[in-house]
């Protein structure tokens, strides 16, 4: 060989150039693609998997996601992009594009996806299709399980068919109460006792409304909205209840309802009761046994509010439309009990 003179490359490798800061030899750009020779014809490609197994054939053929070896650096593949020692691996969408088209001729389904593709749907599609999100988003009604039917005691059974079929549904505090069957039948059997009986002066307007004004005090989103349908019911006003709910002191009440509330509130937020609570009471034409009877229901739902408060009982969508149109009319329903 003259003096002077380089070595000829090796056919089939580049040459390589060395760093100046580090004396590692560095790769050289890829020279730009050759057009092939007049007259030579070309392979057909074979048509590419379907994309669900692109992936996998990539990662066989070794273009998919590049791992640096353990020496501290990589060979040079079809997948990595960067520098040398440093891998970078293909996005998927960009290579699942350039056979998307010839991977859709082996889907039985393939028809319904091409409008996707016009509209760049598809990863959306495949987003959707494959989530494990529930399309049912509706909350449970409360903390706890309902028991079934069928491990249910036959007297709550009975009861809870009877109501349904008076009421058209089943509110959702029996279903609730009823991972108690003991608590269940003495909790039902007190609220018998205090609401549907005859004697006093209260009626069930009067009572439906005491239950709202202390449970808009005991925040109970439950006692408010049930017992609030009920009150439309049995008062026949529709927008009562509701002002209850916003200020009781600004609804459209008479001075018998404001005395009435303004008893059951002190018994709600635990006042100290004294004889003129008892006085103002007698002066709108309560006695004492219809003072018990105000706070006897005021005491019982404070307690009821704060079982549904901890089980976060949750409504029944029947309530929100009960009496606020005329029975008869869509969303006017029926007297419930």
């Amino acid at each position: 060989m003259a003096p002077g003179r380089q070595p000829a490359p090796r056919r089939g490798r580049r040459p390589r150039a060395r760093s100046a800061a580090d004396g590692e030899p560095r790769r050289l750009p890829p020279p730009p693609p050759q057009p092939p020779p007049p007259g030579t014809r070309h392979r057909r490609r074979p048509p590419s998997p379907p994309p669900a197994a692109l992936g996998r054939g990539l990662a066989r053929k070794g273009r998919g996601p590049a791992v640096r070896p353990e020496g501290g650096r990589d060979k040079p593949g079809r997948g990595t992009v960067g520098r040398p020692g440093w891998a970078r691996p293909l996005r998927p969408v960009r290579a699942m594009s350039g056979s998307l088209l010839r991977g859709l001729r082996l889907w039985p389904f393939r028809p319904p996806l091409l409008p996707l593709l016009a509209f760049g749907g598809l990863r959306r599609w495949l987003r959707v299709t494959y989530s494990t999100k529930k399309e049912n988003t509706a909350r449970p009604i409360g903390r706890y399980p309902v028991p079934n039917k069928k491990d249910m005691p036959y007297d709550i059974v009975e009861l809870m068919e009877e109501v349904e079929m008076k009421t058209g549904f089943l509110p959702n505090v029996f279903k609730a109460m009823s991972h108690r069957p003991a608590e269940f039948r003495a909790f039902f059997a007190y609220y018998n006792a205090i609401m549907n009986k005859d004697t006093g002066r209260l009626s069930k307007a009067d009572k439906e409304l005491i239950i709202v004004a202390t449970s808009v005090v005991n925040r109970c989103p439950y006692c408010v909205i049930a017992h609030g349908a009920l009150h439309r019911i049995y008062s026949k006003q529709p927008a009562l209840a509701d002002q209850v709910i916003v200020n009781w002191k600004l609804a459209d009440l008479s001075d018998r309802d404001v005395a009435m509330l303004e008893f059951a509130l002190a018994v709600c937020r635990a006042d100290n009761i004294t004889e003129e609570h008892f006085q103002k009471l007698e002066r709108h034409g309560f006695d004492r046994e219809d003072a018990w009877d105000i706070g006897m229901i005021s005491a019982f739902f404070a307690m009821s509010n704060r079982i549904a408060h901890y089980i976060d009982l949750r409504p029944n969508e029947e309530f929100y439309a009960m009496g606020r149109t005329p029975r008869g009319e869509p969303g006017g329903g029926a007297e419930r009990a």
